[in-house]
């Protein structure tokens, strides 16, 4: 925030301002401080304004990767593949990449379920 001037010439700074007085209970019917944390009556914090925060993201992120709550989840089975030829004289140069790109992909979701577990 800025420094402001009053009109009586008085310059004021908001930031200071608003961090001394953070802790401070709010005007209105909210039950919270003046940075948002949910209060008591007798001014104890009950709910942090980070948590708060972050349970409003985790409702709006869809990545699974992204959302930090630990949920239990089941065993994956492992994924079977088909064999790999052990020559690959028929397939042409574009083929071979993509299939290398497909085994690199599925090793790489293979890794994301351990590290899930």
């Amino acid at each position: 925030m800025a420094k402001y001037r009053t009109a009586m010439g008085k310059t004021i700074d908001m930031s200071a301002l608003a961090a001394k007085n953070e802790r401070v209970r709010a005007v209105g019917n909210m039950n919270v401080n003046a940075r948002g944390d949910t209060i008591d009556a007798n001014g104890r914090v009950i709910v942090p304004v980070t948590k708060k925060v972050g349970d409003g993201y985790q409702k709006t992120v869809t990545n699974r990767a992204a959302n930090i709550v630990k949920k239990r989840q089941e065993a994956l089975r492992p994924v079977e593949t088909a064999p790999k030829p052990e020559h690959k004289v028929d397939l042409t140069a574009e083929e071979l990449a993509l299939e290398e790109s497909l085994d690199d992909d599925l090793e790489i979701e293979q890794i994301k379920a351990k590290d899930n577990k």
